[in-house]
């Protein structure tokens, strides 16, 4: 199977660095133009030695020779030929070379058309995490039912820091079963910090949590890693009612490691009931987010 699969990404990848070395002139690379070119862009000599290769393993490379290249190889040609961050991971896919992106930069906030998305998602609870689940959108069932607050020590609302160190009163709905879930997320959250050791951010966050939680430091010093996928949690309201809710992440274009998150309800009994409750909290009053910010006042 992985010989089928080399032989056909070998031509993949010899027609799009054709491709990308045709598009890419003399003049951007500070070379003189020489004399008159037969094909567009620049030669097979040209980008080897622009790119620090030899010209002959160059050319076994772009015929889709079965050669083997090193990640900084594929960056001196990636920088060569001008590839975008997109170009650049193709490059590695077709060459056949774990790819390692540059690490996310921290996405804080979400455009217009995220949020619509989100509002449109209505009477499904929905929000936009990060891979640290700082919670950077919301939509009018996820403030009604599943109210975050913001966390001070870290100046935006966090599921993690609501979940391990606030109180329940500071949400309608409180998770059920905590002694399988809350592993179940720490988990995940490693395998997100995977990607991020050393980085300033993601060290603050895990230091600062862990010296307010010690069933979170608990947790964290397990080890345990597990990729994020759907999962069905119970919620209990502060009524006594039960819900039960599968959740279900959508990633994003353009925002890496962050993903919508969608709790739907299961069954219809379920989807009347969050209605209900919908209902009562509005009629109720005052707003999650004004009542969740009364109580970490007090």
């Amino acid at each position: 199977m992985r010989t089928t699969t080399t032989q056909r990404r070998r031509p993949e990848l010899a027609a799009f660095l054709r491709g990308r070395r045709a598009r890419v002139t003399p003049a951007d690379v500070g070379m003189p133009p020489g004399p008159r070119r037969r094909t567009p862009g620049l030669r097979r000599e040209e980008v080897a030695q622009l790119a620090g290769v030899g010209i002959t393993w160059y050319t076994w490379l772009e015929q889709g020779r079965p050669i083997n290249a090193s990640s900084q190889v594929l960056d001196a040609v990636a920088r060569t030929l001008r590839l975008d961050p997109p170009e650049r991971e193709h490059l590695y896919r077709l060459a056949e070379v774990p790819f390692d992106p540059s690490p996310a930069q921290d996405v804080r906030a979400v455009g217009p058309e995220v949020q619509t998305v989100l509002d449109a998602l209505d009477p499904h609870p929905a929000a936009v995490y990060n891979s640290r689940y700082d919670v950077l959108a919301t939509n009018a069932p996820f403030r009604d039912l599943l109210a975050v607050p913001k966390t001070l020590e870290i100046g935006m609302s966090n599921v993690l820091w609501t979940l391990f160190v606030m109180s329940d009163a500071v949400s309608p709905l409180t998770l059920v079963h905590r002694e399988r879930e809350l592993p179940a997320m720490v988990a995940t959250l490693r395998s997100w910090y995977g990607r991020h050791v050393g980085e300033p951010a993601w060290e603050d966050f895990i230091r600062g949590l862990s010296a307010a939680s010690e069933r979170f430091a608990e947790l964290w010093a397990s080890g345990e890693v597990t990729p994020p996928g759907p999962r069905v949690k119970t919620f209990r309201h502060q009524t006594g009612d039960e819900l039960r809710m599968t959740t279900l992440s959508l990633s994003i274009d353009g925002m890496p490691e962050c993903r919508i998150v969608v709790y739907t309800p299961e069954g219809e009994e379920a989807r009347e009931k969050v209605a209900l409750l919908r209902e009562r909290r509005q009629r109720l009053g005052p707003s999650s987010d004004e009542a969740a910010e009364d109580i970490i006042r007090a």
